[in-house]
């Protein structure tokens, strides 16, 4: 049982690590809390119930230490005090128009930049494969995904607002298609997908 437990834990890590960022809304508090929740659940792993969802387990154990954290900070903190913003799951309706807002900022890339970023993030396409693609070196693939996201990154936190221009607004229509086919990725997969947007 132990080290296909140790297997579980390290399998769950980077989707532990999307929640506490979530959650923290900081990478190094997000990175103390997985690390606090890993040590929890190896304290309690003989509670783990072999068969039952471990991910779920797991990410109850993340969510239950990031609210003690809380009430440390804030003795006066309920949980009914705590803001849902503040918790990893969000309404359907709050997931659509964050892909809403999120398919109005991919139009206002560099059209060098949105291809790229949908080629590896939506479609899946390696940097080697995005470099034959696109007839460049795999350094300029990277390059443009990293800006891409960057620009995304800053654009949704509200950095700075996206411009339009006349073909930004052409491609907003035809970003429709892109949009669902997130929407579907989110649906199948979880919100992990979204996620790689940013990281």
């Amino acid at each position: 049982m132990t080290a296909t437990f140790h297997d579980q834990i390290i399998a769950i890590l980077p989707k532990l690590l999307v929640q506490a960022l979530a959650l923290t809304r900081n990478r190094a508090a997000a990175e103390d809390l997985v690390q606090d929740a890993v040590c929890n659940a190896l304290a309690a792993q003989e509670s783990f119930t072999l068969g039952t969802n471990f991910a779920a387990w797991m990410h109850r154990i993340l969510r239950n230490r990031f609210i003690s954290n809380l009430r440390k900070h804030h003795e006066t903190t309920d949980i009914d005090d705590v803001p849902s913003a503040m918790f990893a799951t969000e309404a359907m309706h709050e997931n659509r128009l964050a892909l809403k807002e999120l398919a109005r900022a991919i139009t206002c890339l560099p059209a060098d930049q949105r291809e790229a970023l949908i080629m590896v993030v939506v479609h899946g396409l390696s940097y080697e494969e995005l470099a034959q693609a696109t007839n460049c070196a795999i350094g300029t693939a990277k390059s443009r995904v990293f800006r891409a996201r960057r620009q995304l990154q800053a654009w949704l936190i509200g950095d700075e607002a996206p411009r339009k221009d006349k073909e930004s607004v052409e491609k907003e229509k035809s970003m429709a298609a892109q949009v669902r086919r997130l929407e579907s990725l989110l649906r199948k997969e979880g919100q992990n997908k979204a996620h790689q947007f940013f990281i």
